[in-house]
């Protein structure tokens, strides 16, 4: 297996020892038994107005894997997801400390631009939200962005066919992609985030608004796509998780002695061994369904 290069813009990052560390291509060779770490986070909280809404996260994510995040509702999965492509960053009141690596540099460095972050680190969120655009130019937005030298057309059928839906609407790209179903809508939000050539894919819950079919469709998708970017993704499904992750993090909610809730990582590990034989009895209610 072959990871594509971590090309970070060295130009829209001012510390040079930052760049040094991003643009550096860290993909395994196809002999190496363990892959690499994208992710390392120790220590990870994240808190609005000072309250933490997840605190004291420590786990690795690593090339070319599916890495689920999974607990109730309310525990912090989704906030967590936000801040491995500082997203967290638009809320003014968040804030995250702790270390937070990517490919071994700080990912909250304060010379390292967040937008060209979110370039490398793509998003899917729960709802599919093509833009009111054609199902071309919702491709093509981000590579036109970036002024990207090339054809235009190569790279949306790149996109679109890595995304599965080239063959659904090779004959209609001039179309609205309003006109595509919700399934049809999400991969076309994967393939326009395929588009920019990320590293790493972020899903926060992406079936959770399809039918089973187009849910099917997707899990396929991941399947595939993991030997070219990592995933890591936020599910309340407990069968998807066992299905398309090779590793998977519980997180549940504890309340502090103030009465505030706070979302903590209980067990992460091989995703066969957290549903077969988990280590802490938190973990084998939640994935049995006695609770959660």
């Amino acid at each position: 297996m072959t990871t594509p290069p971590v090309n970070l813009k060295i130009s829209t990052l001012s510390d040079p020892s930052v760049a040094a560390h991003l643009s550096e291509n860290r993909g395994p060779a196809e002999s190496e038994l363990t892959h690499p770490p994208v992710f390392e986070l120790k220590g990870v909280t994240v808190s609005y107005n000072d309250n933490p809404a997840i605190s004291d996260v420590s786990f690795s994510v690593k090339v070319g894997e599916v890495t689920a995040l999974i607990g109730p509702s309310g525990c912090g999965k989704s906030t967590l997801l936000r801040s491995f492509n500082r997203m967290n960053d638009l809320i003014s009141t968040a804030s995250v400390t702790g270390s937070l690596q990517y490919h071994g540099a700080d990912l909250y460095a304060s010379k390292v631009d967040p937008v060209e972050v979110r370039r490398r680190i793509g998003m899917v969120f729960q709802k599919p939200n093509p833009f009111p655009k054609s199902i071309y130019d919702n491709i093509a937005f981000g590579p036109q962005l970036e002024k990207r030298r090339g054809n235009y057309s190569e790279v949306v059928e790149r996109a679109l066919t890595r995304a599965a839906l080239w063959d659904e609407v090779k004959d209609k790209l001039k179309e609205s992609a309003f006109t595509l179903s919700g399934g049809q809508q999400q991969r076309l939000c994967i393939a326009r985030c395929l588009a920019t050539n990320p590293d790493v894919i972020l899903m926060d819950e992406p079936c959770s608004a399809l039918d089973p079919i187009a849910t099917s469709r997707i899990e396929d998708l991941m399947s595939e796509l993991k030997s070219e970017v990592t995933i890591v993704i936020v599910t309340h499904n407990m069968q998807q998780a066992s299905r398309i992750s090779d590793k998977t993090a519980f997180i549940t909610t504890d309340v502090s002695e103030g009465g505030s809730r706070v979302g903590r990582l209980v067990e992460f590990d091989i995703t066969s061994k957290i549903f077969t034989n988990p280590t802490d009895s938190r973990t084998e209610g939640y994935v049995t369904g006695r609770f959660g």
